[in-house]
């Protein structure tokens, strides 16, 4: 079930209610026959989830879980109540459909899902996916999600992290192939924080410093939107 936490009412997001997705799971590569269960993404089926990538004995569901987790802290910090679509790094799941109506079904007012990619090695930087137009489904959230994720783009640049060289425009990137997003209902954008397979990228998404980088880079982006 997902996690939900307030903080006091003062700050910057106070009165916001914001989710944050940390994709994968600890144990969905143990539990292949739940994830691979084909699931409703936004008129079209999808695998419930998949066990993401991983380099040097660093795994890509521990890395959102680390970011996650700071991020939640500091946006309780400012006053934002915050909905954790997985209440730990320990399980299987939640699917892709659960995991975006998790933000309309909770008054959510935005929603990020964290990730990083998996790349060949010379590709390296972040990418920010957003939602295309989905009938029926994303069509009231195209636009402001765009604005979203430029203006997380721009904080992450400001924070000295690099666009993606391998994918999107200028660190963007607009699918309508994501169940996560097209079911979210809200605001809502999916970083990939960077190329796991990309040594650089992955000392830095390794690090406290670069997790402490990401998440207030995220912050930032989210009072901007808001303001």
């Amino acid at each position: 079930m997902p996690a939900t936490s307030t903080s006091s009412a003062a700050g910057s997001l106070a009165g916001r209610v914001i989710v944050v997705d940390p994709g994968h799971n600890g144990a969905n590569g143990s539990h292949s026959s739940e994830i691979n269960r084909q699931v409703d993404a936004g008129g079209f089926k999808k695998a419930c989830n998949t066990t993401g990538t991983s380099a040097a004995g660093y795994a890509e569901h521990q890395f959102n879980w680390d970011v996650a987790t700071r991020l939640a802290a500091l946006l309780r910090s400012r006053g934002a109540t915050v909905i954790l679509t997985r209440p730990d790094n320990n399980g299987w799941g939640p699917c892709v459909d659960e995991r975006g109506r998790t933000a309309s079904t909770n008054g959510a007012d935005a929603m990020v899902s964290i990730h990083a990619d998996g790349s060949s090695a010379s590709n390296h930087g972040f990418h920010i996916i957003h939602p295309a137009v989905v009938a029926n489904h994303t069509d009231a959230i195209v636009e402001p999600s765009q604005r979203l994720a430029g203006l997380l783009r721009d904080e992450l640049v400001a924070s000295g992290l690099s666009p993606s060289n391998y994918i999107g425009r200028q660190g963007l990137n607009q699918r309508g192939d994501l169940g996560t997003l097209n079911l979210a209902g809200v605001p809502v954008v999916m970083l990939e924080s960077g190329n796991m397979h990309n040594s650089g990228d992955l000392a830095m998404l390794r690090s406290a410093e670069g997790q402490d980088r990401i998440a207030e880079s995220i912050v930032r982006a989210f009072e901007g939107y808001f303001a």
